[in-house]
């Protein structure tokens, strides 16, 4: 594998920002990373000439990628402000400034895109997200999901996926299980990595899962949102040009004070929320048949009337679906007549309903601040 002076010595031919001094001595790397073989690169840019120098972005992934040993590059354009040209010793010191003006290249035939969120983690939001997936495949719509949260990917396991996804012309081709389109950072690193990187690395590696994966025809993309209401997620809310998101909490309280957070982030960003899903809405002794009520019950259906926003349904706690997830066979597939399979569906045919209404939207114009 190349070593980051061989990296920086291989950018000498790429021409910096002024047009006119190398890349490695413009003082605009913001950050260089290297990991099992792929190599993550941040430039640092004026917000406004973004547009213009992505020759410059791309003609620095070609430069690295011809190195001996590079499997992968992500180069990313951030607005980072920088304290001196050493890679190693950048540091961040602003959030960065971009604009959408449209779909990314790997987008084109992606009819649709839809956010699954959660305003906090550990609601369930990843397993929600792989079964309104499916069930939108098994109501006859070509559905692909993304795994955005970098730091904590989902979709190799519950999907049953392993191996790192190949290239072709340039662009990355997702895998596939159950008739789905899928792609997660969780592909290219093991389950024991840490993903230890600075803003700008996420972000490059967002945009790239955006920007480079051949997605091909799809009526839909499921986007498998990071927990909580950050850059990230107004860098996705943004770059995507998202069709509409769902919210899922669980009924209790702490969870829906963090869910009224992501349906506000949503309704300043001009994305439409389609619903509220609860999920471990209850739970139901496997032995006895006695219902109780874990974390409460109903929170997320009053929450939904109480901001008008539509409630999609009621997904109990259940040692089944919790199984089959992390067998990698969600039980939309591997038990599509069971009554918790019928409840994704009943929500994915809602959501689906709500999208074939819904009329096409321009790229909200913002700025992530």
């Amino acid at each position: 594998m190349a070593s980051e002076q061989e990296i920086l010595g291989a950018l000498e031919a790429v021409v910096g920002p002024d047009g006119k001094t190398p890349l490695p001595r413009s003082g605009a790397i913001a950050g260089l990373s290297i990991r099992d073989g792929k190599v993550y690169l941040s430039i640092s840019v004026d917000p406004g000439q973004a547009a213009a120098l992505e020759p410059m972005r791309a003609a620095a992934e070609r430069a690295v990628r011809a190195l001996p040993g590079v499997l992968g590059v992500t180069a990313a354009l951030t607005a980072e402000r920088q304290s001196g040209p050493a890679p190693a010793q950048a540091r961040p010191t602003g959030p960065a400034k971009t604009s959408a003006p449209g779909k990314p290249s790997g987008l084109a035939r992606v009819a649709r895109i839809v956010a699954v969120a959660s305003g906090k983690g550990g609601v369930g939001k990843s397993t929600t997200a792989v079964n309104l997936a499916l069930g939108l495949a098994a109501l006859g719509w070509r559905v692909g999901i993304l795994d955005a949260d970098i730091y904590g990917p989902s979709l190799p396991r519950l999907l049953g996926l392993k191996g790192a996804p190949r290239t072709e012309n340039n662009m990355i081709v997702p895998l596939e299980a159950f008739g789905l389109k899928a792609m997660s950072i969780g592909f290219m690193v093991s389950e024991e990595d840490a993903m230890i990187w600075r803003g700008p690395m996420v972000m490059g590696a967002l945009q790239q899962m955006l920007r480079d994966v051949a997605w091909g025809e799809l009526d839909c993309l499921i986007v498998d949102m990071p927990p909580g209401t950050g850059d990230a997620q107004l860098t996705l809310a943004q770059a995507a040009t998202l069709s509409g998101a769902v919210i899922v909490s669980t009924p209790q309280d702490l969870a829906l004070i963090d869910a009224r957070r992501g349906v506000a982030m949503f309704n300043k960003v001009d994305v439409p929320v389609l619903g509220i899903v609860e999920n471990m809405s209850y739970f139901v002794c496997p032995r006895c048949g006695e219902r109780s009520d874990v974390f409460g019950h109903g929170g997320a259906r009053v929450e939904a009337e109480r901001i008008g926003t539509p409630f999609l349904g009621e997904v109990p706690l259940h040692m089944e679906i919790r199984e089959r997830s992390d067998a990698g066979r969600p039980v939309v597939v591997s038990d599509p007549g069971g009554a918790h399979a019928r409840i994704y569906l009943d929500i994915a045919a809602k959501i689906k309903a709500k999208l074939e209404q819904g009329a096409a939207r321009a790229a909200p114009k913002i700025v992530i601040e």
